[in-house]
């Protein structure tokens, strides 16, 4: 596999400098679509008078907002670590996301009341075809914008970018039911389905606001990696034959950048050269696994160490 073979020679900075690009660009073509939407489904409202297009309406302003919100943290995040923040800005990246996640919540609640509102004086949505045709538009723009988002993650988990994407992926949704929901009011007669349509589409929002958030602020709180993740710590660590145990084992994530930190247990009767060696080719294996993460590894000869984290306490 060609590709493969020129990622693994790339030195760490170039690696770098590409998932940084793909980043910029994948919120700058967030943005360019965000607001693009925000513009066209403003002027369809008007014209429409429907509250499920004002809901769309507000979706739309949401994620240019949440757009906006996603650049900054990727910059913010991409800065080297300085004098202040030894340890990076890659927690700009959760901060990011936690205010789109608040103010997914806030457009939610907005979006019901107005639902809530017209439900109980349901009225004809006018020019129901320029709304549907918006709705196409959105669809088109939204799926390609999922799909590059989709690409960068996969070389370059950012939560920032993740959340944007989630947000994203149910707008997929959104505007099919949009769709849906003008038709019928318009051209079925049933006038207050647009406001039911309205409601379903602000519960969704708020239920998106749910896991945007949680995903900042377990990162915000230093929630430590997935089980599986500190599993494979273990194995790989304990693969080296001068390694005899693990413990205190410490993790988190930050931005794209991890951070890992635990003590090795070795013979008592090895020298420090031999020790330092051990630890060395850990940093090494691990660094193969998790190319973005700070490793600090503390040598303790075995017998005076903690009790060792078994498996079953890592769950």
């Amino acid at each position: 596999m060609p590709e493969a073979k020129n990622a693994r020679a790339e030195s760490p900075d170039l690696a770098l400098r590409k998932r940084a690009k793909l980043m910029r660009l994948a919120a700058y073509a967030s943005m360019a679509v965000g607001g693009t939407l925000a513009l066209l489904k403003g002027v369809v409202w008007l014209l429409t008078g429907s509250v499920t297009m004002l809901s769309s309406m507000t979706d739309s302003l949401l994620d240019l907002f949440a757009s906006v919100m996603s650049y900054m943290g990727v910059r913010t995040a991409l800065q080297p670590p300085d004098e202040a923040h030894r340890f990076g800005h890659g927690k700009a990246e959760a901060l990011a996301a936690l205010a789109q996640g608040a103010v997914m919540l806030g457009s939610s609640a907005f979006i019901i009341l107005q639902s809530v509102l017209r439900l109980a004086d349901p009225q004809a949505v006018v020019m129901a075809w320029t709304g549907m045709a918006v709705s196409v538009v959105a669809i088109i723009l939204t799926l390609g914008l999922v799909l590059f988002q989709r690409h960068v993650i996969a070389r370059s988990p950012s939560v920032a970018i993740t959340a944007d994407h989630l947000h994203y992926t149910g707008d997929l949704l959104l505007n099919l039911s949009v769709m849906v929901g003008l038709a019928v009011s318009a051209y079925g007669g049933l006038h207050f389905m647009d406001a039911l349509f309205g409601i379903g589409i602000g519960g969704f929002i708020g239920y998106n606001a749910w896991g945007v958030a949680k995903g900042s602020i377990d990162m915000l709180m230093d929630r430590e990696m997935a089980s599986a993740e500190r599993e494979a710590i273990f194995n790989i660590v304990l693969g080296n034959r001068d390694i005899l145990g693990l413990h205190d084992l410490k993790t988190r994530k930050a931005g794209i950048d991890s951070f890992i930190q635990f003590h090795i247990e070795i013979s008592p009767h090895a020298s420090l050269h031999q020790a330092h060696l051990a630890a060395i080719e850990a940093e090494a294996a691990l660094s193969e696994r998790f190319p973005d993460a700070e490793i600090i590894i503390k040598i303790d000869p075995i017998g005076f160490e903690k009790p060792n984290l078994t498996m079953k306490e890592l769950d």
